[in-house]
């Protein structure tokens, strides 16, 4: 099947990540290093990592071995209940902005120029809708960051998940909202086709709505295996999203419980096998990309820099 180039990669007409949990949620593990270059001999031009303690003493090795890969990282930034930018205690909402500042900084000694995550919460903390007061004091703190990663060279962005996971910020709408009120000119906005079938009517208005903020557009199956095994048009997502225009970067995501770190599988409500190995999901989910390149001729214009 003829296929387009990107950069001299064969078979994939965008800027793919994926996200390491599909072979280990542990990036210090053998399991890691042996997984970056089958990403890269599959087309992908960056690997997605879960959090990384900033303080992390194997953070330079980490950061060269992705580099000597021919990868560049995607870092993660999260909250605790002790480093909160969305708790209603001025303590805790400090100590919340200077972990997110921590990430940016760990972001860059690793050369990357993107960090995703939720920063605007604890993740997983569904209780209760913040008032818009809350949220709007959140986006302020939240801008102020993304101003300085982008002073940087760093795009920082939010993700949108589902209302299980958090109460502040569950669909594109209320993610350009969120936007509008950090005040920053570089915010962008994470979303993940997952979280969009739970909440959105409409995926692909869902990602127009979003578009002039839009820095990253991940796919995730309803299954969260395999991206050709599940309920999700991800073909006719991607065919549409590139009609409207979208330039920026994608990302895959799927898990696999036998592939993971047990807490971390148990956090995310991981409890299957989907999927044998991560050599498996990263190929199956490059024959996506793959085929919208060979039925749309696209090339080098559906990357970003």
């Amino acid at each position: 099947m003829a296929t387009a180039e990107v950069q001299g990669r064969p078979g994939l007409a965008v800027d793919l990540a994926c996200q390491s949990a599909a072979f280990t949620t542990d990036p210090f593990s053998p399991e890691f290093a042996r997984s970056l270059p089958v990403l890269r001999d599959a087309g992908y031009r960056r690997v997605v990592l879960g959090p990384v303690d900033p303080s992390s003493r194997g953070v330079a090795d980490l950061a060269r071995r992705i580099g000597d890969a021919g990868l560049a990282p995607i870092t993660m930034a999260v909250q605790s209940p002790e480093a909160n930018v969305g708790s209603e205690d001025p303590h805790v909402r400090r100590r919340g902005f200077e972990q997110l500042r921590r990430f940016v900084d760990l972001t860059a000694r690793m050369g990357g120029d993107q960090l995703n995550g939720v920063p605007y919460g604890v993740h997983g903390d569904a209780a209760s809708r913040p008032s818009g007061a809350d949220v709007a004091r959140v986006a302020e703190l939240v801008g102020d960051v993304a101003e300085e990663a982008a002073a940087a060279g760093i795009m920082m962005t939010f993700e949108v998940v589902n209302r299980y996971e958090t109460s502040v910020l569950n669909t594109a709408a209320q993610a350009v909202r969120f936007v509008e009120l950090s005040g920053s000119r570089h915010l962008r906005i994470h979303l993940d086709t997952f979280h969009m079938a739970i909440e959105e009517a409409d995926l692909v208005g869902a990602v127009a709505h979003a578009l002039p903020y839009l820095g990253y557009l991940e796919f995730g199956q309803s299954s969260r295996g395999l991206l050709s095994t599940g309920s999700l048009d991800l073909a006719r997502v991607l065919e549409d999203t590139l009609s409207l225009g979208y330039t920026g970067r994608f990302g895959v995501e799927g898990f696999s419980r036998s592939l993971m770190q047990e807490p971390v599988a148990d956090a995310l409500r991981i409890w299957d096998t989907t999927f044998a190995t991560g050599e498996e999901f990263v190929h199956d989910a490059a024959v996506l990309f793959a085929r919208d390149a060979a039925r749309t001729g696209t090339g080098n214009h559906h990357r970003s820099g």
